[in-house]
């Protein structure tokens, strides 16, 4: 096997064109935070982009920042913290629950995985924010989608398709992102101790409210004790996050409060513990536990959320939180077991929704669908586009689903609800 690592875009371009003159499939990677999702991998080489980093263009009047795609994201995210600034649709770092280090992602696995974090609510997912791509496609053609201003899109709009695709369509090798300020002041209200069917309403009344809620999540009995260092303690923890100015925050606090008065115990959490609380929600830290035991990511409807995971405990042991008003949903099954076949009919059963299996062993992935699989006519479409710009099926092949492996036309929820 040879790994291949270009330091620059020419050298990535020269790279694929050869793989596709030779049909000799590549891996693509930036550092692997993510190499555990998806079927494993046979490539005969790999396309290591690692070295493909550093920011090209960051203006901060201008809100918008440019990187080649193996860029950090821990360099990118603090580089704009210096400026008070972020990438507002917060994408989540997968490498600790994966048994990786964190801060190992890279920019351009941000936009191929379509990460994001508990601000999903509010500020949507890492295809809201692209501006502009430049790539290459599995047929060694290089092309550039997008530009560096938000009104730039003429006809298709390539950026925003290559999202979720996980290296199955093309190579980014530069990425333009929108930026935006970072908040304030950030104050989270807790509701302490409840079940999962009065913090689904709890979390629906509050969303509905004029207190402009950014995120809201629940954490049931003992899943709470494992965020922020067990700041939390061990009771049922239903969390709505406020952000903005001082004052702002301070007046939305105090009218949550009064609208929630009735609900059960209420607990504020500010300053770094809150920071930390929704990190660890954002990066599943509570079911980080250096196994492999499998983990599932459940996107439906938030009504519909618990009622699904209280009919799955009737047959599965499962450990389980609520993200995105409990329309994300994290599954870690007890047994090692991931028991595609019972989820996936109690979602249908429960209103339809997506899963994607997001840690488990090679030979369970290997086995069962790792993404949600497609109805036939989306299943053409995706094959279709397959075979537009990777006919040879040369980059992350099989990755997505046997074969050609493309989802990339998938409904948003298989990366996170759009």
């Amino acid at each position: 096997m040879t790994t291949f690592t270009p330091t620059t875009s020419a050298e990535t371009l020269s790279t694929i064109a050869w793989a596709a003159a030779e049909d000799s499939p590549l891996e693509i990677l930036g550092h692997g935070s993510k190499r555990g999702i998806g079927r494993p991998q046979q490539s005969e080489h790999t396309l290591d982009l690692s070295n493909l980093s550093g920011v090209t263009l960051y203006e901060p009047a201008e809100l918008v920042l440019s990187a080649k795609a193996g860029t950090p994201l821990a360099a990118i995210e603090s580089l704009l913290a210096e400026n008070g600034q972020q990438l507002a649709f917060e994408p989540m770092d997968y490498g600790p629950l994966l048994g990786g280090e964190p801060g190992r992602g890279t920019i351009g696995g941000v936009l191929a995985a379509n990460l994001s974090g508990p601000r999903r609510l509010k500020a949507g997912a890492a295809r809201d924010h692209i501006l502009g791509i430049a790539a290459v496609s599995g047929r060694g053609e290089a092309f550039k989608s997008g530009g560096r201003v938000v009104k730039n899109v003429t006809g298709y709009d390539l950026s925003k398709l290559m999202a979720n695709s996980w290296g199955t369509l093309a190579v980014f090798t530069d990425v333009t992102f929108k930026v935006l300020p970072a908040a304030e002041t950030e104050v989270t209200l807790a509701i302490r101790g409840l079940l999962d069917d009065h913090a689904t309403a709890a979390m629906a009344l509050a969303l509905g409210s004029s207190a402009e809620v950014s995120s809201a999540a629940h954490l049931p009995e003992r899943v709470a004790a494992r965020v922020a260092g067990g700041s939390l303690g061990s009771d049922a923890a239903t969390l709505l996050r406020i952000e903005g100015f001082g004052p702002s925050v301070a007046y939305r606090i105090a009218a949550l409060k009064d609208l929630l008065k009735n609900a059960g115990p209420l607990q504020e959490i500010s300053g770094s513990v809150s920071y930390s609380v929704w990190r660890d929600i954002r990066d599943c830290a509570p079911f980080a536990d250096g196994s492999e035991r499998p983990v599932w990511r459940v996107s439906m409807a938030p009504s519909q959320g618990h009622l699904m995971v209280l009919a799955l405990r009737m047959q599965a042991a499962v450990d389980a939180f609520y993200d995105w008003q409990g329309g994300l949903i994290w599954l870690r099954m007890q047994q090692d077991d991931p028991e595609a076949g019972l989820l996936r009919g109690l979602i249908r059963k429960h209103g339809g929704g997506h899963a994607t299996l997001a840690r488990a062993t090679p030979a369970h992935r290997a086995a069962i669908p790792v993404f949600e699989p497609q109805a036939p006519p989306l299943a053409a479409l995706s094959a279709r586009l397959k075979a537009e710009f990777d006919p040879k099926n040369i980059l992350n092949p099989g990755r997505m689903a046997p074969g050609a492996g493309s989802a990339t036309l998938a409904p948003a929820t298989e990366g996170g609800a759009q």
